[in-house]
């Protein structure tokens, strides 16, 4: 193929663009180049010899060869474009993009607003769900199994000097503590029994909870086993469970171990309370929650503790409780939120 010599730059000829398309090899060449910057004048005529190609300036050589881009062998000190004398410099136009090449960018602007949209509302959700309690998401509440609403329980304060009834100090295992403190409190939507208030009650008021014929024998017991005081609370819930506890003080651990026994209380629930069927050990109960040094008895119409009635003792050193839950005609009382004011009233006398 025969070679064709590149015409000279013209003096007059202003420079393109460098995003110019260059010819195939054998098409005439460029009508001009972009403007070398360089340190000293050049003349429009003189070739610039190729050496390794670069995308920098395009320069048509006055040699036979093709039209390629060819930049200076070294970075050329920044001056002021090549110009004809008597020329002023042109400023060249921008070259606008391509419809493919806005269209590529409007998507890539698109793709990254949704990706910044979708990344901030996972982030909102996730900080969202993990403020909220189980129960007020949906997809993951957890039916409520039957527990009451408790008010946070704490120890009561102890005289200075007074141990806890199960420290190694206190031999005896006396509570110090006012032991109408060491009263579990009623549950939230609770209705308080007017006359066990938390307060101080008589021997004739706590043994009115067992059957007529028990109740004098039961009178002589505590006569005979120096008791100190009773401290009782009482509510009625809103599903009909009516609820009483009482605290039983005596003057030293052996006189509450004393009237245990002499009642019966183990297997059995020993004197039996005002209810027209005898109750059961609750086999089932597994002393879950049990303070070491204490002893719990759990109690109801059955064998498995359900009913209509539950009955629980807890010996807890000097002091003897006594829980009761229990429904009127044929509705059962629950099992679970008995379960769990004797763990809580256990816990309070440990």
């Amino acid at each position: 193929m025969t070679e064709q010599t590149a015409a000279p730059i013209a003096a007059t000829e202003e420079p393109t663009a460098p995003e110019q398309e260059l010819p195939p090899t054998g098409a005439e060449p460029a009508a001009a180049a972009e403007p070398v910057p360089a340190t000293e004048p050049v003349t429009a005529t003189e070739p610039i010899a190729a050496t390794e190609p670069a995308p920098a300036t395009v320069v048509p050589a006055t040699e036979p060869a093709p039209a390629t881009v060819v930049p200076a062998t070294e970075p050329a000190a920044v001056t002021e474009p090549l110009v004809a004398p008597d020329q002023a410099p042109a400023v060249a136009e921008p070259v606008p993009a391509s419809k493919s090449s806005r269209r590529v960018l409007r998507a890539v602007a698109r793709w990254t607003a949704a990706v910044l949209v979708l990344g901030g509302l996972g982030t909102g959700t996730a900080l969202g769900i993990t403020s909220m309690e189980r129960t007020d998401v949906p997809g993951l509440a957890t039916e409520g199994d039957g527990r009451w609403d408790y008010p946070e329980l704490s120890l009561p304060a102890l005289p200075a000097g007074s141990p806890r009834p199960f420290n190694e100090a206190n031999v005896a295992e006396i509570h110090h503590a006012d032991l109408r403190k060491l009263l579990i409190p009623a549950p939230a939507g609770a209705t308080a029994d007017k006359k066990l208030t938390g307060d101080w009650v008589s021997t004739a008021q706590f043994v009115g909870e067992f059957r007529k014929d028990k109740r004098g024998e039961l009178t002589q017991l505590l006569d005979d086993s120096a008791l100190r005081h009773i401290a009782a609370r009482g509510w009625t819930m809103p599903d009909g469970t009516r609820s009483r506890v009482y605290l039983l003080q005596f003057n030293s651990t052996a006189y509450a171990q004393g009237l245990r026994d002499d009642t019966y209380v183990s297997s059995t629930p020993g004197i039996p309370l005002d209810w027209p069927t005898d109750l059961q050990l609750d086999e089932s109960w597994n002393a879950g929650g049990k303070v070491p040094e204490t002893v719990v008895y759990a109690f109801g119409e059955t064998k498995t503790g359900k009913g209509r009635i539950h009955e629980a003792y807890i010996q807890a050193g000097d002091t003897l409780a006594l829980v009761i839950h229990s429904q009127q005609g044929k509705k059962i009382a629950e099992q679970i939120p008995f379960r769990q004011t004797l763990i809580l009233q256990n816990q309070l006398l440990g």
